[in-house]
């Protein structure tokens, strides 16, 4: 049978500051909200940056953090469903209509995206915890 890890010394550790994390949660979202102009390249930076500073984030940043991990692939997933729904409606002459309807749903899904991490980004400024 395994014995479980022995606790955390918390006055070896210290206690975490409130804003620990914070500065990864300002570069992701920033990093987010220029995916337009980047052509998604920051994005995928900014997912990077949200992975890392994951661990040491607590409180107001660890949510923020998992806000944008979440925001991201719910992004890729319909990302991906819309472009696979666009090149079978393409590739079916009769259906290209849906095909454009799906192309214009990716530009909004892009730019709810970018709305959304602008929101978060003012969200995270507003937090009066330094």
């Amino acid at each position: 049978m395994t014995d479980a890890p022995p606790p955390a010394d918390p006055a070896r550790f210290g206690a975490a500051h409130p804003s620990e994390g914070k500065p990864a949660a300002l570069i992701a979202w920033g990093l987010y909200i220029l995916s337009i102009p980047s052509a998604n390249i920051l994005v995928l930076v900014g997912l990077i940056v949200a992975y890392a500073g994951r661990g040491s984030a607590n409180g107001l940043a660890r949510v923020h953090i998992d806000e944008q991990i979440r925001l991201f692939w719910s992004v890729v997933w319909w990302t991906v469903g819309l472009w696979i729904l666009a090149i079978v409606s393409f590739v079916t002459v009769i259906l290209i209509p849906v095909g454009l309807i799906c192309l214009l749903g990716l530009f909004i899904l892009h730019l709810w995206f970018t709305i959304k991490s602008i929101l978060g980004l003012l969200n995270l400024m507003s937090d009066r915890n330094p």
